[in-house]
């Protein structure tokens, strides 16, 4: 037995590769050790080229709560120092997924762990710099168990949109991918991703075996009759305007500003903003300015 630190990963895109070499960056379908080791060594502030071995030691395992869909980019760069084109890149990643993560070992190391992924010294990534997650990463520590145990005690993380889809179920079986452990055979595969060192200069990574095990979860949007629930809507807006910086460019368009109760500012409708525009950019041209 040991201490058991869980982790919420879930942003609009995530990716885990394993073995993405050259113009071809592949994901895996759910998050991988040497990634989830990496977030946490720059969450610690660690140099790429400092020790590892007391992270690489933690037992690793990663719960599927929303698969996600895969999506492919591509990308084209300059050499910054040549300025010389690079080759065309192929990107792949998860879009919408969510996992649960878990590490255990030594309690203090945890301790210290959930510390820095609640203030990192480094921001945390999803895999990719370009994969920023969607909220807090630290779900709590738990004392004297084991992994799969863990990920069995943590609530449902996937969106509630996805979770309706489900409201038949009064409980979901998710997978579960565990580090296999002595004894436990040849597993259901290995992946490449056991880290020994991220120098990028000599980046080096081991094999590990990886077994699946079944967790059940409550399904906190079940309806007996099965029928899916109706989305809820907050009661108040909330205070944030992400469009806040573009009410500037539409303010001499004569937008009204709506406030609802409890005095948060309406954001109007697309359609409405489309035309406020449209009428702003034909009497523009009636003008002749």
């Amino acid at each position: 037995m040991s201490s058991v630190l869980t982790l919420r990963l879930a942003g609009p895109l995530q990716a885990w590769g394993s073995s993405a070499r050259f113009a071809r960056r592949t994901t895996e379908s759910a998050p991988t050790k040497s990634g989830v080791i990496g977030l946490l060594a720059s969450a610690l502030g660690r140099p790429r080229h400092s020790d590892l071995s007391d992270l690489a030691a933690l037992r690793f395992g990663v719960r599927i709560d929303q698969p996600g869909s895969r999506v492919r980019d591509f990308q084209t760069a300059h050499h910054p120092d040549t300025e010389k084109s690079m080759p065309v890149s192929e990107r792949f990643y998860l879009s919408d997924a969510v996992f649960v993560a878990a590490v255990a070992g030594d309690a203090e190391l945890l301790v210290r762990l959930r510390d820095a992924v609640r203030a990192p010294v480094f921001l945390p990534f999803l895999g990719r710099r370009s994969c920023p997650p969607s909220g807090p990463i630290d779900l709590g520590l738990h004392e004297d168990v084991r992994v799969v145990e863990a990920l069995a005690a943590e609530e449902w993380q996937a969106s509630a949109w996805y979770q309706r889809r489900w409201a038949a179920e009064a409980t979901v079986e998710l997978t579960a991918l565990l580090e296999g452990e002595p004894g436990d055979g040849p597993g259901e595969g290995s992946l490449r991703d056991q880290p020994i060192s991220f120098d990028p200069a000599h980046r080096r990574y081991g094999l590990r075996t990886v077994v699946s095990a079944p967790v059940r979860v409550r399904n906190p949007w079940h309806r007996p009759d099965g029928r899916p629930a109706k989305n809820r809507r907050p009661a108040t807006l909330p205070p944030h305007d992400p469009t806040a910086s573009l009410t500037g460019a539409v303010a001499g368009v004569g937008a009204v500003e709506v406030t609802a109760p409890g005095g948060h500012p309406v954001v109007p409708a697309a359609e409405e903003r489309t035309a406020e525009r449209t009428a702003e950019r034909t009497r523009t041209d009636r003008e002749g300015l």
